[in-house]
């Protein structure tokens, strides 16, 4: 039987920031942001650049579970070794020249988002969707580009769940909702870097809630993924071309609520079914026979 996946360091980090002391929370920011540094530095050093006491560390690795710096440094070391797939993403951001670059460019490009898809757990995502599925009610935001993929996923939720789920700010200004977040309720934050203020708002907002926080991001240190019982990773940067990939948080959008709906059962597929025979009688959709 395989062994059950273990939290990376920076996800441990990430889960325990907001309930550790403000000089601390500090130190695991810096700590977060800097993780290459944090590999190959002493600790006297990063204490210097940081501007605290080396001994915050320390007190900050046995804060998150960790026998001293030494070990929490190790454990950085190793979650940093490159991934075995990780010839798909340098290949596919090599320059290339010559009169087919553009169809080469096209063809990495399908060659890292296809890669980067396959790098995305399952697991999480289907635990996510079970948080889902028991919400009483669901918002989701997404800012800047970030905005399609909220509505995107608000639509296929909203197809059997048509009064259960919002987006932030749909109806109005955004700080009214961020104060209509509830326990038992479900707040999920998509962004990537360089990430948005209103994104971080949203998402501290769902945590002093103790609303159930997901955070779909590019990493681990996203400021929205402090705190969140949930992170759903994708890689925005990991093919070329001049903007982000969205193509993994799309993935991840959708699986998210088709997840949703199996859990939801015989009451998900007749609500979807009445949904469909809604939009068919508005005459919504060209009939085929033209």
């Amino acid at each position: 039987m395989a062994e059950p996946a273990k939290f990376s360091p920076l996800s441990e980090l990430r889960i325990a920031l907001p309930s550790l002391p403000m000089r601390l929370q500090e130190v695991g920011r810096f700590v977060a942001a800097n993780d290459y540094d944090a590999t190959t530095r002493s600790m006297r050093d990063l204490a210097a650049v940081a501007g605290a006491d080396p001994a915050a560390f320390t007190r900050l690795a046995k804060a998150i579970g960790y026998s001293g710096w030494d070990e929490l440094r190790a454990a950085l070391t190793e979650a940093r070794r490159p991934s075995q797939l990780a010839p798909f993403s340098v290949r596919a951001k090599s320059r290339r020249h010559g009169p087919n670059a553009d169809v080469a460019l096209v063809t990495d490009k399908f060659d890292a988002e296809s890669a980067g898809l396959l790098r995305i757990p399952a697991q999480p995502i289907a635990e996510a969707a079970r948080a889902l599925h028991v919400a009483k009610r669901i918002w989701i935001t997404g800012y800047r580009s970030c905005r399609s993929v909220a509505e995107l996923l608000n639509y296929e939720l909203r197809l059997f769940r048509p009064d259960q789920v919002q987006i932030v700010g749909g109806s109005g200004p955004d700080d009214l909702d961020l104060g209509a977040f509830r326990p038992g309720q479900a707040v999920i934050v998509i962004g990537f870097l360089p990430y948005t203020h209103a994104s971080v708002r949203v998402a501290q907002a769902a945590y002093r809630a103790g609303a159930t926080l997901i955070a779909i991001a590019d990493s681990v240190a996203a400021p929205m993924a402090e705190g969140a019982d949930h992170v759903l990773l994708f890689e925005a940067a990991s093919s070329p071309g001049f903007f982000p990939s969205l193509t993994g948080a799309i993935a991840i959008a959708q699986s998210l609520a088709a997840v949703t709906f199996s859990l939801g059962g015989t009451a998900a597929k007749k609500r979807l079914q009445d949904t469909e025979v809604r939009l068919a009688a508005a005459s919504t959709y060209v009939s085929e026979k033209g």
